[in-house]
């Protein structure tokens, strides 16, 4: 996470809409409160349940843009070993992912007292903890602990093969050659096939497109080489039609031409749109612990209203807002990491 100075207010923006898009979904989808908001407002939760996961696309353009834009911002191949950026991302990763899953583990063992729902997580295995600590959860087949983790590892798959790219390509300076070319091929493939959804390549176009927006809106040609995205991109989805890809290149060349009109750090200036995108991946994290909890709360007290339900809802919004808060500040945000990171390393 970059230092308020250095914020980009339009990645901040894109960033909160999403994330609120993710947190509606799950709450359009899991437990009692689910099946009577859809009886109170059967539209808007059914648009949420069938439309709100598409957001995970504005999540991952934006990661491709802002991968190269530390990785590789003119282009270049990554000349050190990728390695040690590895290591770095997955302790990055790993403490509020850790954290987040002590919680979801604690709040399903609350909810699970009061409410009988297949939304609530069994207690983990040994064997299960170990897989979603190595990110390997997804492609073990292991069950989630928590909504939404599932991404925690792609995000890692995908900034891997990003880098490992970048340093295959060291050599004749084929490294953005390379991206594109993985990215392309993910468009016309491999995300043509959902049994690849556990794997980065399935998500590499829309990782890749992030990356050439980035890339385009440097060069001399912006506009000429952003519509070659666009036309190439287009070209997959008369291929096979997906919205989610479609949804994907709108963010894309929304980001490359508002790096290209040197308006991507100042607009759109919204204090509350700024603030959510700051603790934005707090969010995703923490909204799913409190829907249990919310859920547990609207059975014991046996409200059973789609009214009750709806106040229910607005209120686990409020409190996963304000528990992501917390948690950005003591535990998600650089600051906090270094802190954690120093304690850890002074008691083992």
């Amino acid at each position: 996470m970059t230092q308020p100075a250095q914020r980009l207010p339009l990645i901040d923006a894109l960033k909160a809409i999403a994330a609120l898009l993710v947190l509606l979904t799950h709450f359009s989808s899991y437990g009692p409160l689910a099946a009577a908001g859809h009886s109170a407002l059967p539209g808007l939760f059914a648009w949420c349940y069938d439309y709100g996961r598409m957001a995970v696309q504005v999540f991952l353009v934006i990661a491709g843009f802002l991968a190269v834009r530390a990785l590789s911002p003119d282009g270049q191949p990554l000349a050190q070993s990728p390695w040690p950026l590895l290591g770095k991302r997955y302790r990055r990763l790993i403490i509020p992912y850790f954290a987040a899953l002590v919680l979801a583990i604690a709040a399903a063992a609350v909810a699970d007292i009061w409410l009988d729902d297949e939304a609530i997580p069994a207690p983990p295995s040994l064997a299960q903890l170990l897989a979603h600590l190595l990110l390997l959860h997804s492609l073990l087949g292991v069950d989630a602990l928590s909504a939404g983790v599932w991404y925690i590892a792609i995000d890692f798959q995908l900034f891997a093969l990003m880098a490992l790219l970048l340093w295959a390509g060291r050599r004749d300076r084929l490294a953005p050659a390379l991206v594109l070319g993985v990215a392309v091929l993910s468009l016309f493939w491999f995300n043509l096939d959902t049994g690849w959804d556990n794997w980065a390549i399935y998500f590499f176009g829309s990782y890749g497109l992030g990356a050439a927006a980035w890339w385009a809106a440097g060069l001399p040609r912006a506009r000429l080489l952003l519509a070659l995205l666009a036309a190439v991109t287009i070209a997959a989805l008369l291929v096979n039609f997906r919205l989610r890809i479609e949804l994907a290149l709108s963010v894309a060349l929304l980001l490359g031409f508002a790096r290209h009109g040197r308006w991507l750090e100042r607009w759109p200036d919204v204090g509350v749109l700024n603030f959510l995108g700051r603790i934005s991946y707090s969010l995703f994290l923490v909204h799913f612990p409190v829907l249990l909890l919310a859920n547990a709360l609207y059975a014991g007290l046996a409200l059973a209203t789609p009214g009750a339900a709806l106040v229910v809802l607005l209120a686990a919004l409020l409190a996963s807002i304000g528990v992501a808060t917390l948690f950005h500040r003591w535990i998600e945000s650089p600051e906090a990491g270094r802190r954690i990171t120093a304690a850890l390393g002074r008691r083992f």
